[in-house]
């Protein structure tokens, strides 16, 4: 069996002069090697559109098939999504393997999936990708049993016609199954969050393209401000280095609290039947006060970025949040950091500075209702005492004959929470 990191794979990719192309395909080249495969050599074509019958047009297609046979390479990727008859037909030319790159993410995604909610995410989005393609596989596994052609006798194509049926009712209930396991798990995550939701705690989501800093933002914030500095993210120089969504509760020296939360990354293309299947885990996202998007801005089709995280939230339906953009990785380029206009902010999230710049920011955004008041505490209410101690900034307290006066700052919940015991400073 061949180790699947010396894998090596030639990637083909259609240009239809869309001004993206390159990066496109750079993108393709990066999610191989992030699935630790090895691309051996870019294959493409200039075409307004695809090849019905095989992507390429029949030239390249010979000159894809002559490549094949001299690197060796048994796996073929393309940068579109293909249909069944088209990786089909290809693969009848060129002797190996073809996925699409759906097909490829979904890949990636498989091996990268922790835990059981992620990976019912993900069976659940190949299950749906393999339905429509079923028969591709289907006839293969019948031709080699049976070591005749798909268009064989009329008794052949019965029996793979038989095959075929069994095979979509199994692949059906294996779907409809899943999709049960999976409302279960997410009633779970609806529990959760509701419970978050009744702290009353504000919510903010690091969201963005795949490997733009997310987590070490992240685990920046959660060193400073965090319960647990061991409650810290995975981080890694990869595509879709991890999956799952992490939530923590940070704390700032003034006793203001807020939920932090790093979502899954964004790609180009990222396949339609993905976006659904994690819509449950982007759902911290939706449900937010307030977003972070972070941005590679040392990637030179950073805006590019910018875009597909605005189509994919937008398809989520995560639309109206008040929004953060966070322009990290500033560290590998010339100019000054950390600069700030507005809600966008130049940062790299390895400099102390940057991360308070970042922190500001949220504050202002999320505590904007904060207003200071003074409070007269009865002597008999130490409870009050007690949870203003530690869930508020208290910035003066005097204990009068009436009671204790604190001045403290109040938002949210808690204004109406302490009305009653406002008093009027003369």
């Amino acid at each position: 069996m061949t180790d699947i990191t010396t894998t090596p794979v030639i990637t083909i990719a259609l240009d239809r002069k869309k001004i993206n192309f390159e990066y496109s395909v750079e993108e393709l080249n990066n999610l191989v090697t992030a699935n630790n495969m090895n691309v051996v050599a870019t294959l493409t074509q200039k075409l307004d559109r695809p090849d019905a019958a095989t992507y390429f047009g029949k030239g390249k297609i010979e000159e894809l098939a002559q490549l094949v046979q001299d690197t060796g390479v048994d796996m073929v990727i393309a940068n579109d999504e293909l249909s069944p008859s088209q990786i089909r037909n290809i693969e009848k030319n060129i002797a190996a393997r073809v996925i699409d790159r759906t097909g490829l993410i979904l890949e990636i995604f498989a091996n990268r999936a922790q835990s059981s909610e992620a990976k019912l995410q993900v069976e659940l989005a190949r299950l749906k990708y393999q339905l429509p393609r079923l028969h591709t596989s289907a006839n293969q596994r019948l031709d080699q049993q049976t070591g005749t052609s798909a268009g064989g006798g009329f008794t052949n194509r019965g029996a793979g016609e038989s095959q075929l049926e069994l095979s979509r009712r199994t692949l059906q209930d294996r779907i409809s199954h899943v999709q049960a396991e999976l409302k279960e798990a997410q009633k779970a995550n609806d529990t959760k969050r509701k419970q978050r939701d009744r702290s009353e705690l504000p919510t903010v989501a690091l969201v963005g393209y795949t490997n733009a800093g997310k987590s070490t933002i992240m685990n920046a914030l959660i060193s400073r401000f965090g319960e647990n500095e061991e409650k810290q993210v995975m981080v890694k120089n990869m595509l879709f280095a991890t999956l799952d969504t992490s939530v923590r509760k940070l704390t700032l020296p003034d006793q203001k609290t807020f939920l932090l939360s790093d979502t899954v990354g964004f790609v180009s293309q990222l396949p339609h039947q993905l976006v659904q299947a994690f819509k449950s885990t982007l759902a911290e996202a939706a449900n937010a006060d307030l977003l972070v998007q972070v941005v590679d801005y040392s990637d030179p089709n950073y805006q590019l970025m910018m875009k597909t995280t605005a189509d994919t939230l937008n398809e989520i339906g995560v639309t109206g949040q008040p929004m953060i953009i966070a322009l990290n990785k500033a560290d590998k380029l010339e100019g000054p950091y950390p600069t700030r206009e507005g809600n966008d902010l130049i940062m790299a999230a390895t400099d102390d500075a940057s991360i308070q710049n970042l922190v500001e920011m949220i504050v202002e955004n999320i505590f904007d209702d904060y207003e200071t008041k003074t409070l007269m505490i009865p002597f008999d209410r130490g409870d009050i005492i007690n949870y203003l101690n530690e869930n508020a900034n208290i910035l003066s307290t005097d204990y009068l004959a009436d009671g204790t006066k604190i001045t403290v700052e109040l938002g949210g919940a808690d204004l109406n929470r302490f009305a009653k015991f406002e008093v009027t400073e003369e």
